[in-house]
């Protein structure tokens, strides 16, 4: 499995509501659920016009379903090829 970063234009996602956000995220998790690959929705960023999504899934392709079907934009799809933090410099 592999860790993506989706990047999906949003105009206006800082200013949504609890209660869409909650929309949204219960239609990943539909769709995760009946994705027929495995698939794991990490955490999502919201800023104040996108959203940035940590996904971990087989390949590129499925996260592309993963948008398709949920009707979520996809403008970016990056395959993570490594994580650094503060401990990276020790």
């Amino acid at each position: 499995m592999k860790k993506f970063i989706i990047e999906r234009e949003l105009p206006g996602a800082g200013k949504l509501t609890p209660s869409e956000l909650k929309s949204i995220a219960t239609k990943s998790c539909e769709v995760v659920d009946n994705l027929e690959a495995q698939y794991h929705w990490i955490q999502t960023f919201v800023t104040d016009n996108k959203l940035y999504c940590v996904h971990i899934a087989p390949d590129r392709e499925t996260v592309l379903e993963h948008a398709r079907q949920g009707g979520f934009p996809a403008d970016k799809v990056s395959e993570v090829r490594s994580i650094m933090d503060p401990t990276t410099s020790a």
